[in-house]
């Protein structure tokens, strides 16, 4: 046996050479070893889309879904939520249509373990068998619900709309107003869903619990009113929600989210199924939305004492215009109508619009722009450059009393001014002056104010070529001055003659102006000044009083003309002592003082040789004392930017 194991030995051996020889050959290919242990690639995730789950009948609990396809095409559902009860286990299900709307189960979900939060299920097939793979889940008309437990599936503590029916985060709000019943209000919020359609979803405060609310949708405005063109879900006065998926009007014809942002609407939530007349909150929806743009017209008091208010422009979405009428002060039960007019409110002209006429009770009126009374269409931006005015009257039968009244449009004062002072002539102790009030227009209005002049009296007033000294022929008439009031207001567009006259012209116009005594007394002049160019004839020198103007540009300047100046803003000046100076002040809501400090407030007024220091309406007269400072300030009592130096020196 032992010879024979070593020959088989001896055999092995040369044959173990020889394959090594053949190996090492550069000849032959290297012999592989198979892998006995092969190792797969790595699965990873190809795509994935996350979905919100919003809390429902708890209040806490909420998260997400994520649909998941991974590397090797397998599909799976993970649902993650925080705030579920340890122990619990919520059944959860992909369900058919939108949330909103409601439907069958699609898809049943991993049952989400309230310890953890999660569930995770692989997906091939619908409950039904049909296949589905992650394109599909992803386009899918579908929400998910996740419920209390297996025993209570009608609580639903968590649920999301998926697929094409998940909002892309693109939405729109409008204001729902309180309107019959006191406190409730809210929101009306409209999401674009991936699919092109929208999601409403009605949110109001302070509805009364266990109530159902109806809400519509419907044709024109709040205003005007029209039929309903969506009928929403009910708000649910528990919660104050509902929530509605669109698609379409009622009529049946489709309508998507951009439809909505551009419907010619609005919404009516109701007080319930049986009190529909009772509407409990209101609000225009898409082009009848207002724009934020607007504008509003200051409506003074006219021959009623008190009454007075504004008038505000609100710019629609649709270019159209909403005006709101707020008054003060009018009789309780009374019935203002309002119209707006042509032209300017000095000359008067035909109705362009009629308003819906003021409620005496609240002083407030709503009314609808988009056409004037001839059909003719009108637009906020139109509005904004027409030649028209507002007036508000006392009664339907008493239309010739007009109890507030005021320019708007292109008759809109933009705040620029220019005054001249009037001085005393022929009647000793009437004296005033003149303002030129700018209009966005470019023309003028002018407004006389005298002081002294006798009750009953009226004064013709005249714009002379030349100045006051050379004299001239008459270049412009203005509304004679009321004796009663001292006042006198024209509207300024042309001469006499026709010639182009604006406020731009007037402060390098070559004349003076002249108020007589009366129509029949032309002669006599009881109040004369230079304007324009001819200014500088109204200083004054040692031993002589100076007047000023003032007015103001908003809260940003007090204006002089007067002396040496003409229309300067903020000018600093240099008082000699011993000499007098006259402010005749027309800046409304800016008292101007003299002061020792340059502050706001009363505090630190000087008023050593001054008279009616304050006065933001009023004539305030300066005689510089001969102790006084070197440097003294004017400044207005609110607004700091208003304010100048006063210089003092022998």
């Amino acid at each position: 046996m032992k010879p024979d194991y070593l020959s088989k030995l001896k055999r092995f051996m040369f044959l173990f050479l020889i394959l090594s020889f053949v190996g090492c050959s550069d000849d032959d290919e290297p012999i592989i070893t198979p892998d006995p242990d092969p190792v797969d690639p790595p699965v990873t995730v190809s795509k994935s889309t996350e979905y919100d789950l919003n809390a429902v009948a708890v209040a806490d609990i909420s998260g997400k879904a994520t649909f998941i396809e991974y590397s090797d095409n397998t599909v799976a559902i993970e649902l993650e939520l925080s705030n579920t009860p340890a122990g619990g286990q919520h059944p959860a299900h992909i369900h058919y249509n939108t949330a909103a709307e409601g439907g069958d189960v699609a898809l049943t979900l991993g049952t989400v373990d309230g310890t953890t939060g999660k569930s995770s299920i692989t997906v091939t097939a619908l409950n039904d068998g049909t296949a589905v793979g992650y394109d599909d889940l992803v386009a899918f008309d579908g929400y998910i619900n996740v419920h209390l437990s297996s025993d209570d599936l009608e609580t639903i503590v968590a649920q999301g709309d998926i697929g094409e029916n998940a909002l892309t985060g693109t939405s729109k709000s409008y204001d729902l107003m309180e309107k019959a019943v006191p406190g409730i209000a809210g929101t009306v919020t409209f999401y674009e869903r991936q699919n092109g359609e929208a999601l409403s979803v009605i949110e109001l405060a302070n509805t009364p619990e266990g109530g159902i609310h109806p809400a519509h949708i419907h044709t024109g405005n709040a205003l005007e009113g029209g039929g309903i063109a969506v009928s929403l879900n009910p708000v649910d006065g528990t919660s104050g929600m509902s929530k509605t998926s669109i698609t379409q009007l009622d009529d049946g014809t489709a309508v998507s989210y951009d439809d909505l942002l551009d419907f010619d609407g609005y919404i009516n939530v109701h007080l319930s199924p049986e009190e529909l007349s009772t509407i409990v909150a209101q609000g225009d929806i898409g082009g009848n939305a207002l724009s934020g743009t607007e504008m509003m017209y200051m409506l003074g008091e006219k021959d009623v004492a008190g009454i007075s208010g504004m008038v505000h422009f609100y710019k629609r979405n649709n270019g159209e215009t909403l005006a709101k009428l707020e008054l003060i002060n009018t009789p309780a039960g009374g019935i203002h109508p309002a119209h707006i007019h042509n032209n300017s409110a000095i000359e008067g002209g035909g109705i362009a619009v009629s308003l819906t006429p003021v409620d005496g009770s609240t002083g407030m009126s709503y009314t609808n722009i988009a056409a004037l009374d001839d059909g003719t269409t009108i637009s906020y931006d139109d509005l904004m450059n027409f030649d028209g005015y507002l007036n508000v009257h006392l009664s339907p039968e008493d239309l010739a009393v007009i109890v507030a009244q005021g320019d708007i449009g292109q008759n809109e004062l933009t705040g620029m001014t220019i005054m001249y002072d009037l001085g005393e002539k022929d009647v000793p102790g009437i004296s005033g002056m003149v303002t030129f009030y700018e209009r966005k227009s470019g023309e003028a209005l002018a407004m006389l104010k005298l002081m002294n002049t006798p009750a009953g009296g009226v004064h013709p007033a005249h714009i002379h070529n030349n100045s006051a000294s050379e004299g001239g022929g008459i270049a412009f008439s203005f509304n004679p001055v009321n004796g009663d009031t001292g006042m006198s207001s024209t509207h300024v567009a042309q001469l006499d003659d026709g010639s182009s006259f604006g406020f731009d012209d007037i402060e390098n116009f070559d004349g003076y102006i002249n108020v007589h005594l009366s129509p029949d007394n032309l002669a006599t002049i009881v109040a004369q000044g230079n304007i324009g160019s001819n200014l500088g004839d109204n200083g004054g020198g040692d031993g002589e009083s100076v007047t000023y103007a003032v007015g103001n540009t908003g809260s940003s300047a007090y204006v002089f003309t007067g002396g040496d100046l003409n229309n300067e803003s903020n000018p600093d000046f240099t008082f000699k002592r011993g000499q007098t100076y006259i402010f005749n002040v027309n800046a409304p809501g800016h008292p101007f003082l003299i002061k020792t400090t340059e502050t706001l407030g009363t505090g630190d007024s000087y008023n050593d040789g001054v008279t009616n220091n304050g006065a933001a309406q009023d004539t305030i007269t300066f005689t510089v004392p001969m102790d006084a400072p070197d440097t003294l300030f004017y400044i207005c009592e609110f607004h700091s930017e208003m304010a100048g130096t006063i210089n003092i020196v022998d």
